[in-house]
Parts: structure tokens; sequence; C-alpha cells
């Protein structure tokens, strides 16, 4: 294996540690939701409102970290975030709706997301990953933040049940921290990650010395200019919202939900557990079939069987049995829009800018994400039910599933497809 090839698995298997953690910790939050709200005599749609900001804290600070990532590299971007991170956790420690909520859970939590998650991640995989093993590389990263939520959510529940919700928070924050020194592995100036990936291209078809990557625009401003111009961009970006409202309204309210039918509290977070194990799967293949077919047509079909398992669940009797079905089916849906999104990025306009362009992108998964989270908590405070939620993320659904197939998915420079 040549030291080249090595520092591309390295930097791989780094950017799934990271995210492992840091998505991980994140889905665990739903079910915090419960003791936290009992405890600080607060309604769901107050806890619902501090994460509902930490994903708009999250979309907002993640084309700003994926901006500094593409012109200084990723390392020193992950630590500062993996810093932020502990922080708003220990905050979300203490009691007060201000200081433990609305700052730590919203602010300060939702921008060390912003800094340490896919965009920065992702776009440094990219740079070093040739095209050909890109989109599997994805998927593989991706994956690893499932496993991070199978691991952390049961972790989670076992620290509230063994040392109370405030202890459980200052854990957490101390295992975030492990993010810094992992982060070193990303480290290095993007053109360097650049020429590493087109060398090992150059390397495998003639054993030549591998020519500088020439064909990504000029600056970011040309790079925005021509994002903004491709009708296809804005297509993922509204498809990505849906992503959004959809997979977190499950993340934060569906424990509460299975306690509201009358099932076992413990059932909601081995359900959110069992949607990470199976997302492994599920993400892992739509990152291999996404090198193999296409990406939008992927991206349409999960969108519509969301919304299907969507509908056969709130159809079918609430059972453990049903429940844990569901979690399942919704898993193999979960995280795959990641991979095949960032990967049409990629593909499109090229890595050079990746983290930048799919940082934009994520925003509006984010907006997203703030709507599904208030609007479920607010709905249930105001009517004592979940039920327009679930219908909207229904109907987004199926618009997802359509507005991906106008998608143009060549590349602007035919040549950025060897890279």
């Amino acid at each position: 294996m040549s030291a080249m090839s090595r520092k591309a698995v390295f930097v791989i298997c780094a950017g799934c540690l990271i995210v492992s953690i840091g998505m991980g910790i994140r889905h665990s939050f739903g079910v915090f939701l419960g003791p936290m709200t009992t405890s600080l005599g607060l309604g769901r749609e107050t806890f619902a409102l501090a994460l509902a900001l930490q994903q708009i804290m999250w979309g907002l600070s993640s084309p700003l970290g994926g901006m500094v990532a593409d012109r200084y590299g990723a390392g020193r971007v992950l630590v500062f975030g993996a810093i932020v991170y502990a922080c708003g956790l220990a905050a979300m420690s203490a009691p007060g709706e201000f200081l433990g909520l609305n700052l730590g859970a919203g602010i300060l939590i939702g921008i060390g997301l912003g800094f340490t998650g896919f965009s920065v991640v992702l776009g440094a995989v990219g740079r070093v990953v040739p095209a050909a093993k890109r989109s599997m590389a994805f998927g593989l990263v991706t994956a690893f933040g499932s496993f991070g939520q199978f691991a952390f959510a049961p972790f989670s529940q076992t620290l509230i049940s063994a040392q109370g919700w405030p202890a459980g928070l200052m854990i957490l924050g101390g295992v975030s921290l492990l993010m810094a020194p992992i982060a070193i592995f990303l480290a290095g100036r993007p053109e360097d990650q650049m020429a590493m990936g087109a060398g090992r291209v150059a390397g495998a078809k003639s054993g030549s010395t591998p020519a500088p990557h020439t064909l990504a625009p000029a600056s970011l401003r040309a790079a925005l200019s021509e994002a903004s111009a491709h009708k296809g961009f804005w297509f993922l970006t509204l498809g990505f919202f849906v992503c959004g409202f959809q997979v977190m309204f499950i993340a934060v309210h569906f424990p509460s939900y299975v306690k509201d039918v009358g099932l076992s509290p413990g059932l909601g977070a081995t359900a959110l557990g069992l949607v990470g194990l199976f997302n492994i799967a599920g993400t892992f293949a739509c990152g291999y079939l996404g090198g193999r077919y296409s990406k939008k047509y992927l991206l349409s079909s999960l969108y519509l069987l969301r919304a299907l398992v969507f509908i056969v669940f709130l159809l079918a009797p609430k059972t453990e049995v049903s429940v844990l079905i569901f979690a399942a089916s919704l898993g193999l849906l979960w995280l795959g829009t990641v991979p095949l999104t960032s990967g049409i990025v990629a593909q499109v306009f090229g890595p050079r800018y990746m983290s930048t362009l799919f940082g934009i992108v994520f925003l509006s998964h984010q907006v997203g994400s703030f709507l599904g989270v208030w609007l479920g908590g607010y709905f249930y405070d105001t009517t004592g039910s979940y039920d327009v939620v679930w219908i909207g993320g229904i109907l987004l659904g199926f618009f997802a599933g359509l507005i991906h197939l106008p998608i143009a998915e060549a590349p602007l420079r035919a040549e950025a497809a060897q890279i």
C-alpha cells in the first residue's frame, strides 16, 4: 500500500470516529427530553425549541466551518468544534431554561456540530478519495454516524438511570473531547489533499508523477456562483430540507411518542438505537449503490419509501413489535440521503470546495430540522398529539421524492469525474 493510500485510509477512519461521536451524542438527546422537562418543570415545546435552535446554529455554522476547512484544512476546524461541543454539553447540564437549554443545547452544541459535522468531514474525505470510490467512502463515514447513534442512545439512557441527567451530560461532554486528538489525521492543506486524490488516479493509470489539479473553480466565489446557477443545486437543497424535518422530529420526539401510546419509556431509546443499527447497513448500501447507479433516482426512491413507512406505522396497532419494525425500517432509510446528496455535490461541482457547497445544502437540512423539532413540541403542547407533524412528514416525503427527478448529475467539467 502506498504512503498516499495509507493517508487516505487514515483520513477515512478518523472521519468515521469523529462523525460517530458527534452524531451519536446528538442523536441521544431525545432520551433526555422526558427527564429534563420533568425535573425542570418545562413543557416539551421549551425543550424542543432549544434543540430547534441547535439545528439552526448547526446549519448556519456549517457553511462557515466549510469555508475555513476549504481554505486552511479540516484539522483546526474540528478541534475548535470539539471544544465548543464539550462546552455546550457542560452548559446543558446546568439547570435553567436559558443557560442549560438555549445556550448549551441550542447555541454552543449547534456551533460544535457545524464545525465537526458532515460538511467538514466529508469535504476532507472527498479530497483524498478518487471519484470511483468517493460515494462508498461517504457512505462508510455516514454509516459510522449511525453506529454512534446505536451506541450512544442506550448508553445515554443508562447514564440517566445510574447517574441522573446532569451527570450524564457531563460524561458525554468528556467523550466529545475525544474528537480533538482524532482530528490530527484530517489536518493538512486542501491543495495537498487534492493532489493526493488526483495522484492516486494518475498513478494508477500511468505510473507517472501526478499532475496538479487545475479543474476546480479559480476561487470560492467562482464556485458559489457556479453552484447558484445550477438548478440541481437548489433541488438538492429543497430535498435536504425534508430530510432534516423528518429525521429530527423522530430523533427528538419519538421516545416520548412511544411513552404517550402506553409503551415502556425504555422502548423509545431502544428504538432509536435500532434506527442507528439498521442505518449502518442502509447508509453503507446507499453509498455503495450511489457509485454504480444514478444518485438522484436513489434519493427519490428513499424519500418515497420513508413516506410509505410513516403511513404504515401510523395505521398499524402500536405494540412493541410494531415500534421495533418501524425503527428498523426507518433505519434502513435514515441517513442514506447524506452520501447520495453529498455525492451529487462532489460529482457535479468537484471536491475542491465541497465543504462549503455541501454546508450550504446542509443549512437547508437544518432549517427543516428546526421546524421538525419545534413544530413537534408546539403541536403536542397545543393539541396533545403529534398527528399534524406525522402527516406533514408524509406529504414532504412525497414532495422530496419528486423534486430530485429533474436534477442534472453530469459533472460541469467532464475531466473532474476522474479526480
